[in-house]
């Protein structure tokens, strides 16, 4: 109450002169407004003036928009990969969107760098297709000059230091990397945008990261449970990941349609496609 008569006063000691101001995601507006009886109240406003609703400036005159160009572009999807004692496994999803669309439901975010170590990429499309194109480069110069394919520690840590060149433009690309290390073990390794990586039992990224992660803390690395861990096979693990895509599908409209699912061996990769919801 308080405040309407102080404005009530405001209004009255400038004699009724200006407009109660009006705020708007489209600039500011005013109603002229005044507290006297008689004609000017009659006349809708101060000198019998009404307000106008074409006073609002819609961005085309005075106060033009602001326009701003982003050259990154998130097209969704979801990436998962799990080490084993002799196996890794690694998959995502195939569906490929743009907002609210689906451009397309049958694109792959997996790609082969040896027949032993396989990079998976969730974010924008075409820096994806840009860094796979990078690193193929780089890997046949590898193979021209030591006449053999790069273990996959040695990938990971190529992967690394190619996005930290790209630090200052970065890639838009959420990267996992699944393969066979030298000893003949499964390797997994999580990266950030720029390069910065470590090796883990499991990692996620791409828009599902958050309802995978948990359950893989739980079913994998046996966090926060009593019963005994133990060694799964390959074929359980596969299990494992369909569960997860259909729960991550659930919730995450950027994920479905399908899941490719790689495993990698020392007798190298097979490949699987599971069927997921495609609303």
């Amino acid at each position: 109450m308080s405040s309407l008569m102080s404005a009530q006063q405001a209004v009255k000691a400038r004699n009724g002169q200006f407009a109660l101001p009006i705020h708007s995601s489209e600039g500011s507006a005013g109603i002229a407004a005044s507290f006297e009886h008689g004609a000017q109240a009659a006349g809708g406003g101060v000198h019998g003036h009404a307000p106008h609703a074409d006073h609002i400036d819609h961005g085309v005159t005075q106060a033009p928009y602001e326009r701003r160009f982003s050259p990154y572009e998130f097209n969704g999807g979801t990436t998962l990969a799990i080490s084993g004692e002799d196996y890794a496994v690694v998959a995502a999803d195939t569906r490929l969107s743009s907002g609210y669309e689906i451009l397309s439901r049958d694109v792959t975010k997996l790609h082969a760098l040896t027949d032993k170590c396989v990079l998976g990429s969730a974010g924008c499309k075409t820096d994806i297709d840009q860094l796979r194109s990078v690193l193929d480069i780089k890997m046949k110069v590898y193979e021209h000059n030591h006449r053999k394919s790069m273990s996959t520690p040695s990938a990971a840590q190529m992967l690394g230091n190619t996005l930290y060149n790209k630090r200052f433009f970065p890639y838009y690309s959420f990267n996992v990397l699944a393969g066979i290390d030298s000893d003949g073990k499964g390797a997994v390794y999580s990266y950030d945008a720029i390069g910065s990586f470590e090796r883990t039992p499991f990692s996620a990224s791409g828009s599902g990261q958050s309802f995978l992660i948990p359950l893989m803390d739980n079913v994998i690395s046996h966090k926060n449970r009593n019963d005994d861990k133990r060694d799964l096979p390959s074929e359980e693990v596969v299990e494992i990941v369909k569960d997860a895509f259909v729960t991550a599908g659930e919730r995450d409209i950027y994920t479905g349609d399908a899941v490719e699912i790689m495993v990698i061996t020392k007798d190298g990769i097979k490949t699987e496609t599971f069927k997921l919801k495609k609303d």
